[in-house]
């Protein structure tokens, strides 16, 4: 994903670097490249879910701020971190990644036998339904919370939604508003018909106004959640719920 980015949104005639070193108990590996970089203000935030650094300049190239988000997740997973620096806007870009390096022992050391490693607690298991027709957005906040441990389905739309929460029955729906054949208003107004308070509503959507907020309460959602998405935040919603039988 580094690379294709650089690759991206590098002018003709740039160059990429990618760089590879072991510094001490870690990798350090390092994507490099001269392209459009990155404004200061946006660094803190251009691992957020849905960040845009230039909108125009996305929709050119058909990003969706996604990318980086998984990045740093599948990296965090890992056990490592990965940062961003920038001069500026026209000034390149460098993301560098550290891993933890696996030690490696001399033929001649003597060996250990090896313990018997304590059962891993798995991470609770919830079922939910994202639903947005940006269908790249749906697959990749999937992938998310499918990492997390989640069994998770996708939609498009809002008749897909009532259809699809009917029959998956899920614990958790994450529902655009603004979707074709039904906006998700009225999705969850007729999810609540058919589940009552068993299934928790989250409104995940670019509008974020007071007014927003008092429709989807007045639908039946149990929390709003505005664009770009702080995944910490669904996390932490995510953690009161009851999860799902085995």
């Amino acid at each position: 994903n580094l690379l294709n980015n650089a690759a991206k949104y590098g002018e003709p005639g740039g160059s990429i670097s990618l760089t590879g070193e072991r510094h001490g108990a870690s990798v350090v590996v390092s994507v490099r490249d001269t392209g459009i970089g990155i404004p200061a203000p946006m660094l803190p935030r251009i691992f957020d879910m849905f960040t845009q650094v230039d909108s125009s300049l996305e929709r050119a190239h058909g990003g969706l701020g996604i990318g980086l988000t998984l990045v740093r997740s599948l990296v965090e997973l890992h056990g490592g971190t990965v940062e961003a620096r920038s001069a500026g806007p026209g000034q390149g870009s460098e993301f560098t990644i550290r891993l933890p390096a696996v030690a490696i022992e001399p033929d001649d050391a003597p060996r250990e036998a090896p313990s018997r490693p304590e059962p891993a607690e798995a991470p609770p298991r919830r079922r939910i339904l994202v639903v947005d027709d940006n269908e790249d957005a749906a697959t990749s906040l999937s992938l998310l919370l499918t990492l997390a441990g989640n069994e998770v389905r996708t939609g498009h739309d809002g008749l897909a939604a009532v259809e699809m929460a009917a029959a998956f029955r899920p614990t958790v729906i994450l529902l655009d508003i603004g979707m074709p054949r039904l906006n998700g208003y009225e999705a969850a107004r007729r999810i609540r018909e058919q589940q009552g308070e068993e299934v928790v509503l989250i409104a995940l959507t670019g509008w974020g106004q007071d007014e927003d907020r008092r429709q989807a309460q007045e639908a039946g959602f149990d929390h709003h959640l505005v664009k770009p998405l702080d995944f910490a935040i669904l996390q932490g919603l995510l953690a009161a719920v009851k999860t799902s039988t085995p």
